[in-house]
């Protein structure tokens, strides 16, 4: 029976399921390399930096550059 695992391969090369119950059966598969999502370094980073966007200090320091409504 054939069966699909969502993967990531990191940088060394190792194979980690995307669902953490999934594990790996031992045996021969097919691998098939997806192309990235173009702005994938955008968001890798946006939940590291969304810590700091939220601050209400950040909305204070950003204010002058609204639109006035």
């Amino acid at each position: 029976m054939l069966q699909t695992i969502e993967v990531e391969i990191d940088y060394d090369g190792i194979v980690h399921p995307i669902e953490s119950n999934d594990k790996l059966p031992a045996g021969r598969a097919f691998l098939t390399l997806l192309e990235p999502p173009s702005n994938e370094t955008a968001f890798l980073s946006e939940r590291a930096l969304a810590e700091d966007w939220l601050k209400p200090e950040e909305d204070e320091a950003w204010e002058h550059l609204q639109l006035v409504k």
